[in-house]
């Protein structure tokens, strides 16, 4: 009986959350249990559980604390997260669809192989969190902490990073193709062998970042500053687009797409293109023949 009644006291405790159980209980066998959760439970204590393969669908479970709980596997439908704890958790292969973690907090939290369209982690704090090889294509993570965090190998197609803090971020080999890092800061980040083709880096700042053979082809790098960038060539700028507030390492010229110049004017300085010549004026009029 105390082997059974340790189960038997979480299955009380979480009875009310519960859709449905996936997977019988058997305690004697060690067959672990997969779980479902729906409902609202803001606030809810889930922190250090074995929750490997659990659903969440439906619910709400804002300000939530899962610290250090084990979520492998793990699926999360339309349900909302926000402010909830997730530091230090074990999310390895769960996958999103729907659903709002913003303001959460995952500072540490392993999160290889993370699946997902469109999750909002926005202003979320992903300091030192492991995303490598993860797919978060359309993900919003506008004002998200993310310095230290590694995101290595993954795509991350068409997602906002707008203003986020990526300091020492590890983006090598990721997949930020038609992505917004507009106003973000990237001190000491790695982009080696990245993709950010089409990207808007317009006003980022990216002091001693490592470009090492990464695609910049249509990038929009207006305004932002490379001061101290390591592996960026004049191949890369050709490639971008950018004007003159852009601030580049030493011998590095910037350029428009196609490789010709840009030349900037000042604001009400644009000059206006010439005016048409006047049309030239009418033959005249034929003179009458008055000896016929």
């Amino acid at each position: 009986m105390k082997r059974l009644f340790a189960p038997l006291v979480l299955l009380g405790m979480l009875a009310p959350l519960f859709v449905q159980p996936a997977l019988a209980a058997d305690a004697d066998r060690g067959v672990p249990k997969a779980v479902a959760f729906g409902g609202s439970c803001t606030g809810c204590a889930l922190s250090r559980r074995k929750l490997t393969g659990a659903a969440f669908t439906g619910g709400n479970f804002d300000k939530a604390s899962l610290v250090e709980s084990d979520l492998r596997g793990a699926t999360f439908t339309a349900t909302s997260f926000k402010g909830a704890d997730f530091s230090r958790a074990d999310m390895r292969s769960a996958s999103l669809l729907g659903v709002n973690f913003s303001g959460a907090v995952f500072a540490g939290a392993r999160m290889d192989g993370l699946e997902g369209a469109g999750p909002n982690f926005s202003g979320a704090d992903l300091k030192r969190a492991r995303l490598t090889s993860a797919e978060l294509v359309g993900a919003n993570l506008a004002g998200a902490a993310l310095s230290e965090a590694g995101f290595a190998g993954s795509e991350l197609v068409a997602s906002n990073l707008v203003q986020v803090e990526a300091w020492k971020a590890d983006f090598s080999g990721a997949d930020l193709t038609a992505a917004r890092l507009t106003r973000g800061r990237f001190q000491d980040a790695s982009f080696r062998g990245a993709t950010l083709d089409s990207a808007d880096l317009t006003g980022a700042v990216f002091n001693r970042a490592d470009f090492k053979g990464a695609s910049l082809e249509g990038a929009r790098i207006s305004g932002a500053d490379f001061t101290g960038a390591k592996g960026l060539d004049q191949d890369q700028i050709d490639d971008a687009c950018g004007d003159a507030s852009t601030r580049l390492p030493p011998g590095l010229t910037v350029r428009c797409q196609h490789g010709f110049q840009l030349k900037v004017f000042p604001i009400g300085q644009i000059p206006r293109p010439p005016r048409p010549p006047h049309p030239p004026a009418p033959p005249p009029a034929p003179v009458a023949d008055n000896h016929r």
